[in-house]
């Protein structure tokens, strides 16, 4: 009797876990929760190279820059906006193709951002913050020109992303002109 309950307890254990398995391996394949999982990624390491601590505060900054809890809500909504993007992309392309474009975009772009961080608050380099922000700029562009001949209104969801990296490059420049020279 012992050796049968034990046979049986193997059997549902071994048939729990290829049903977790299967389960966690669809999750995976689904584009809604690995875009979701991507923005989260590129949240959190660029929040982890964000120190504003003392050097941060010693900047001289823009009578513009907006207070630093804007900074969290705003990144909370791009990146919110992105996983639409990239999930309504990802349904409007046709191709293999195409899907690897989109990858590969939101994959440099994502590098880009998350280097940002590192060159700016990191390496406390805002010049070479500046020149890397202008190829975050047009990363971003790429991704709306690209995702404009599949959907418009999944390129739409992007502007904002575009705006606000405009806006953080013209932050990051007077941050420079206040500042400089850096190293």
């Amino acid at each position: 009797m012992r050796e049968s309950s034990s046979k049986i307890s193997r059997t549902c254990s071994a048939s729990f876990r290829r049903n977790v398995n299967r389960q966690m391996g669809a999750a995976l394949r689904n584009p809604t929760v690995i875009a979701v999982l991507a923005a989260l990624g590129v949240a959190i390491l660029g929040g982890v190279m964000t120190d504003i601590g003392p050097w941060y505060e010693s900047l001289k900054k823009p009578a513009f820059n907006p207070p630093n809890w804007v900074f969290g809500p705003a990144w909370t909504i791009i990146y919110a906006l992105a996983v639409v993007a990239a999930v309504a992309g990802w349904r409007a392309t046709r191709t293999s193709a195409e899907r690897a474009w989109l990858i590969s975009l939101f994959f440099f772009n994502a590098l880009l951002n998350i280097l940002w961080s590192a060159i700016f608050f990191t390496f406390k380099r805002p010049d070479w913050a500046f020149a890397e922000v202008i190829v975050l700029w047009l990363s971003v562009l790429a991704l709306i020109v690209f995702f404009y001949r599949f959907s418009k209104t999944t390129a739409l969801a992007l502007l904002p992303y575009l705006a606000w990296v405009a806006f953080a490059a013209y932050l990051n420049f007077t941050v420079v002109q206040l500042n400089g020279p850096f190293g």
